[in-house]
């Protein structure tokens, strides 16, 4: 039985673009369902309809249904390890696990100041000192990770993984908003926009029309 991943509009929905990137680079197949946030009581009850939580991403495996985009990373992780989307070794796997948790509860400044919205112009806007403070540790986290993992490929764990969709969303918030980084961060954020996953998302996500207010951050 094929998967399904639920989905929300992909200008937009951050935590939806986590697990669709881990899954398509990671060569998994599964359908593609997509619910409009934010449009209508509808729609919002199609959500609901899935999971009570009323959120998406939700990913629904036969009798399964699996919601936060944590949890169904974890969840295909176990189901395909052919897939290595965690690290192979156990001192490796904790690292990344760790980043992955601390990107999932962590970071609200720079995530509130800075929201995932492609059809942005690309330009710069003042931040407070909490959004910078973000912004320095996601690059401390990356360096390290790069540091480590520099001769095992251009990922931060080597290959491709579960961290690096994890904090894919950070990639275009970095681009979007024009924030100045150090070249080991910028050679990793060309590695990821590189990525056919990523650039397949970006270009559909561009070419959405709907406008949700709500979202539109200067």
């Amino acid at each position: 039985m094929t998967l399904a991943l639920v989905i929300g509009n992909k200008n937009y929905s951050s935590w939806s673009m986590r697990p669709w990137l881990a899954l398509k680079a990671s060569g998994i197949a599964f359908e593609e369902r997509f619910i409009p946030l934010y449009t209508n009581q509808a729609d919002k009850k199609r959500i609901l309809d899935i999971t009570p939580a009323g959120k998406v991403p939700a990913l629904i495996d036969g009798e399964v249904t699996i919601w936060d985009s944590l949890a169904i990373i974890e969840y295909v992780a176990e189901r395909f390890p052919e897939a290595g989307l965690w690290p192979e070794t156990p001192a490796s796997r904790a690292h990344a696990r760790s980043i992955s948790a601390e990107m999932h509860s962590g970071f609200s400044a720079l995530r509130r100041e800075c929201g995932m919205n492609l059809h942005r112009p690309i330009r710069a806007k003042p931040l407070s000192d909490n959004a910078r403070a973000d912004i320095a540790r996601i690059q401390e986290l990356w360096t390290n990770c790069r540091q480590r993992a520099a001769k095992a490929g251009p990922f931060l764990f080597g290959t491709f993984g579960a961290a690096d969709a994890m904090y894919a969303p950070i990639i275009h918030r970095f681009r979007t908003y024009a924030i100045d980084v150090f070249p080991p961060v910028r050679e990793y954020m060309d590695a990821m926009m590189a990525l056919p996953a990523f650039r397949q998302w970006t270009e559909e996500g561009l070419a959405e029309t709907l406008v949700i207010e709500k979202f539109e951050i200067d």
